[in-house]
């Protein structure tokens, strides 16, 4: 079986990754990581001008129609510019919660802004510490209004609509609720993260209007597929990254000299860089996995995706430290670019669930394909 890319998602990387060397410079997002905003509003706009955030919306509602593949290819190429946007959470979260569970009035509504980029979404899950489940949910819609709170929501000041998970006493325990963020009965608190270029808040919804997105008592089983769904385009987007720490890596051992010659030609960094690419390569494999059955939607889905994830999170983190460690001294320096990768890296590994969370998946779903 082959799963390498065709000439079309090539010749997609190719223009994606001009397209941001040209928008998203290391200048960019050093300007988010420093200033006020809380993501490059310009090159949002940009990458929805270029049809990114329609990738795999169907054409009925003003996408592109394309396929996983090509989405993909784009969550790579944003992970290796580490674009400051909020490109996982409106478009692997909010955009494929509608895809997966809305109805027909709620996608004709939604969608056609979520492609356009006029709104952003967000997903909301995680209610504190610990493991989430359906069991310790405490928010709760009762005649279409929420109340309760999230815990550390990413993107939630800048998005228009949330997708939450709440309490349901029939069913699986947890139902999917579409909140609109532009009401006064939902209340935002800014969060401070390791990376700044990701805004988080913890939100509380106080008798907020919320409309329910698929069945009654079917939120838990919808979470589940949709986390299998992000973690795919989120392990693509690590793995871009980490492809940027060992070339940012390799440039600068290779450029740099030390008792005349590059450090480069030492066998303590050589052995660094081989341990960076062998990490990301057994990841990009997985990845791949992960990729053919999400676009076929294949039975295997949960565990190609817990692989995946589990595989570009080790990658991404090992890199993103390697990376610093190759710069010596100037690498934990603000003056340098290793940083912004160390930070993605800590962010995206904890967005959908932690390492651990997915290694659990990854023994189950292997566990449920044993059984089949």
């Amino acid at each position: 079986m082959n799963f390498e890319f065709g000439e079309e998602q090539n010749l997609l990387r190719d223009q994606a990754r001009g397209f941001l060397a040209d928008h998203c410079s290391p200048a960019l997002v050093r300007r988010v990581l420093d200033g006020d905003e809380l993501y490059a509003e310009d090159l949002w706009h940009k990458v929805a001008q270029m049809g990114w955030t329609a990738t795999a919306i169907p054409e009925e509602y003003g996408g592109l129609g394309l396929s996983y593949l090509e989405l993909v290819v784009i969550a790579e190429e944003l992970g290796r510019a580490c674009a400051p946007i909020p490109f996982s959470s409106s478009v692997y979260l909010a955009t494929e919660a509608l895809l997966l569970a809305g109805n027909a009035a709620q996608k004709e509504h939604w969608l056609p802004q979520l492609a356009a980029g006029e709104a952003i979404g967000t997903f909301a899950y995680s209610e504190g510490s610990g493991q989430p489940s359906a069991e310790r949910l405490i928010t709760q819609v009762s005649s279409g209004k929420m109340t309760g709170s999230k815990a550390v929501v990413a993107d939630a000041e800048v998005s228009q609509l949330m997708i939450v998970v709440a309490k349901s006493e029939v069913g699986d325990g947890a139902s999917l609720y579409l909140v609109p963020t532009d009401q006064s009965a939902v209340h935002l608190e800014t969060v401070k993260t390791v990376d700044p270029t990701r805004n988080h808040a913890n939100v509380r919804f106080d008798e907020a209007d919320a409309q329910l997105l698929g069945q009654e008592g079917q939120g838990w089983t919808l979470l589940t597929q949709l986390l299998n769904r992000a973690a795919v385009l989120l392990a693509w987007e690590q793995l871009g990254a980490a492809d940027t720490c060992l070339e940012m890596a390799k440039n600068y051992a290779m450029g740099r000299y030390a008792f005349g010659r590059p450090i480069a030609s030492y066998q303590a960094i050589k052995h660094k860089l081989a341990d960076m690419y062998v990490k990301n390569t057994l990841a990009r494999s997985n990845a791949y996995y992960g990729a053919w059955a999400l676009n076929t939607n294949a039975v295997e889905l949960p565990l190609a995706a817990a692989t995946a994830r589990v595989g570009s999170s080790q990658a991404l983190y090992f890199a993103a430290k390697e990376n610093i460690q190759t710069h010596g001294g100037m690498g934990y320096t603000w003056e340098f670019d290793c940083q912004f990768y160390y930070r993605r890296a800590k962010i995206l590994a904890l967005v959908i669930g932690s390492e651990g969370v997915w290694q659990e998946k990854l023994i189950q779903a292997s566990d449920e394909l044993d059984v089949a």
